[in-house]
């Protein structure tokens, strides 16, 4: 086994794993319950870990992280006339979906 990657709440741990073994990587999530104990232990000690099951998958897991930690932004304007930014992919204002990218 080897740790991929220290996540910054249990949450952001869950979804990378879970991203993972999407993908086809056999992954989970170390150190579930610790934060519990934190301040008891150093706060850097208690954080949720990522872990692979096979070593070999490291360099496609890290690309994959990558990929989740970076994820480009979007901004486009909405037919109502709202400009939506980040990731969504529908109109807070009308809920209408958005428009598809130029090929």
């Amino acid at each position: 086994m080897l740790r991929l990657t220290r996540a910054p709440n249990i949450a952001i741990a869950a979804l990378w794993a879970d991203a993972l073994q999407q993908a086809g990587i056999a992954a989970s999530v170390q150190r579930y319950f610790l934060s519990g104990i934190a301040g008891e232990l150093p706060p850097d000690q208690c954080l949720p870990e990522v872990w692979l099951t096979h070593d070999e998958e490291e360099p496609r897991a890290r690309e994959l992280l990558h990929a989740l930690q970076n994820m480009p932004q979007r901004r486009w304007l909405c037919r109502c006339g709202e400009i939506v930014e980040g990731g969504f992919e529908q109109c807070w204002q009308c809920g209408a979906a958005m428009p598809p990218e130029p090929a």
